[in-house]
């Protein structure tokens, strides 16, 4: 065990140390990472925030403001610069 840091076990079977309550595996995120798309191009958290508001697509996420997007838990600020440039490629924006 490593200091502050405890040895979970994924339902999938994988060992790996956390130190926040966060359920997430690592190993089990890093598989479902996306390969291409604007999902891509975002951090684990950042993704997740996305998904489970059921944004999956740039138009979808043109129909939010900034603001709305940066209260998605996991959102931070790093994450729009990417996004408005994903949308900017299709001719998309964030909503005003």
């Amino acid at each position: 065990m490593t200091p502050n840091k405890n040895i979970r076990i994924c339902n999938k079977g994988h060992r790996y140390f956390k130190s926040s309550d966060c359920p997430t595996c690592p190993i089990c995120e890093n598989a479902r990472k996306p390969e291409s798309g604007f999902l891509s191009l975002l951090s684990a958290p950042a993704r997740r925030a996305l998904e489970n508001k059921g944004i999956t697509s740039l138009r979808i996420l043109s129909t939010y403001s900034e603001e709305d997007v940066l209260k998605f838990h996991g959102m931070g600020p790093s994450s729009l610069p990417k996004l408005k440039s994903a949308l900017k490629e299709e001719g998309l924006s964030f909503k005003k």
